[in-house]
């Protein structure tokens, strides 16, 4: 190899190498929230409200994921986080797009402190389930809880914002 063109590889590898060391780590953002996931998982909860008098859609289920979730509910009243996550992900298995259970995927995922996944699941319902009333409420303040823990305030003021933007009266009847 003539010796200039070893000279130019060594001087390109030294420039590549000086590129990646110069890089700066991100530094980590502080949380916004001292909340445990189980009181953001409570604030969610006292966000979504009870529904009475307002539009709320509740879908059929089939059975073998209603016995799922109530094993989740189940694992999740006894801090089992893991199996209440197994649990929905062989019911989300048997039926991806339910928002519903998209979004106790959500919730569980945010008790065992997965924020990315939280917020991800919590959107993809949002965009697949009716866009009022306490499921979506439950959306956007599952998104708000994750920006908080995030450090992401404009993020979650605008969930926030969001969570008021669900409330629609239900029809009147006469």
């Amino acid at each position: 190899m003539p010796p200039m063109f070893r000279a130019t590889l060594l001087s390109i590898a030294a420039l590549v190498l000086a590129g990646c060391a110069s890089v700066p780590e991100p530094e980590p953002v502080a949380p916004l929230t001292t909340a445990t996931p189980e009181q953001m998982v409570a604030a969610i909860d006292a966000a979504a409200g009870s529904g009475e008098g307002e539009l709320a859609v509740q879908p059929l289920r089939d059975p073998m994921v209603e016995d799922l979730r109530e094993q989740a509910q189940a694992a999740r009243t006894r801090s089992d986080y893991a199996a209440a996550a197994d649990a929905l992900d062989r019911a989300l298995a048997i039926v991806a797009d339910d928002p519903a259970l998209l979004q106790e995927r959500a919730e569980t995922a945010l008790l065992q402190r997965d924020f990315d996944r939280a917020g991800t699941l919590a959107e993809r319902a949002f965009a697949l389930g009716p866009q009022v009333g306490p499921l979506c409420r439950r959306h956007w303040a599952t998104i708000q809880q994750v920006r908080l823990a995030t450090g992401d305030a404009d993020g979650a003021g605008s969930a926030a914002r969001q969570v008021e933007g669900c409330r629609v009266a239900g029809p009147d009847r006469f």
